[in-house]
């Protein structure tokens, strides 16, 4: 268990009780694709997905690995307080290739001085067991974080959003990588389109029956050269964006339903306000709403489990 002095778990104090000291994430972009992109299961991608809403400045695929990596060091170094580093493969699917170009890579990261761990973020329909086996031999000697992009719970939503795989594929996913030496994430997409207050409750139910330890979660942002982009200029009615308000009082009550030992690392994700069609929150800044969603716990008197039900 992480104490962490809030009313849920999250992940400084899980990273600070995991190592003893600070580590900072530096995101790499190594060029993959995805399956619904390439054509292997279709074209366009996710509705709601552009990546460059997340990439931090240094990181792009016209440089390599250790490039990227040295230049995230020296960005966070400039505070003198970061210690160590995870390279973290963030944009599209960091296990979309065969075993020995993925081994290149991450080996390449985990050469890197002070690099001590890998985070992956892929899909659950991109993951087999010679990776899984791979990525657990490397645990015996790094951190290795694999996580899925889940995004929801309901089937019916991920056809709408073109994620071209089944609540059924992410359950196979983590179940062919729990026990491995892996800390195991997930990410949610809260309030995607056709999805209830009900619905969105309901993931929290469904996410903790997975083998997780970490969960990332934000609302739905529509982002610029994006098909939810395009949906949304032609049918906005079609979208429930969240007010900053609606949201915070959703979140609270989500994670009471949420299993208690699963670290909560992140509660929203801010786009680039040249990139960002909406909702736009008066640019509060992603500390600024976690600091309301501590005062609304609070407030409420909710806690991270409270409504969950083994």
């Amino acid at each position: 268990m992480v104490i962490s002095g809030k009313r849920y778990l999250n992940y400084s104090a899980f990273i600070k009780q995991m190592f003893g000291y600070r580590v900072q994430k530096i995101s790499i972009d190594i060029g993959f694709t995805c399956p619904n992109r390439d054509g292997s299961k279709a074209y366009g991608g996710c509705t709601y997905c552009n990546n460059s809403s997340f990439n931090p400045d240094y990181c792009g695929p016209e440089k390599n690995i250790t490039e990227q990596l040295k230049e995230g060091i020296d960005f966070f170094s400039k505070n003198g307080k970061t210690i160590k580093y995870l390279a973290y493969f963030q944009a599209y699917t960091n296990t979309y290739s065969d075993l020995n170009t993925l081994k290149q890579m991450y080996e390449e990261a985990l050469s890197v001085k002070d690099v001590v761990g890998l985070v992956i973020g892929t899909r659950p329909d991109c993951i087999s067991e010679e990776i899984i086996d791979y990525l657990s031999e490397l645990s015996k000697k790094y951190f290795i974080s694999l996580e899925f992009g889940v995004e929801s719970t309901l089937n019916k939503t991920l056809l709408k959003v073109n994620r071209c795989h089944t609540f059924e594929d992410t359950v196979q996913a983590y179940k062919m990588s729990e026990n491995k030496g892996l800390e195991l994430g997930a990410h949610l997409i809260i309030g995607l389109p056709g999805e209830s207050r009900d619905d969105i409750l309901g993931h929290a139910e469904k996410i903790s029956k997975l083998p997780i330890s970490t969960l990332k979660l934000h609302h739905l942002q529509i982002v610029k050269h994006s098909i939810m982009a395009v949906q949304y200029k032609k049918n906005p009615e079609d979208f429930k964006l969240f007010t900053a308000e609606a949201y915070i009082d959703l979140i609270t009550e989500f994670i009471t339903y949420l299993r208690p030992d699963i670290v909560i690392e992140r509660f929203i994700s801010e786009a680039p306000q040249g990139l960002l069609i909406a909702p736009k929150w008066n640019r509060l800044k992603n500390f600024e709403i976690v600091d309301l969603i501590d005062k609304k716990l609070i407030e409420k008197d909710l806690w991270q489990g409270k409504n969950y039900n083994l």
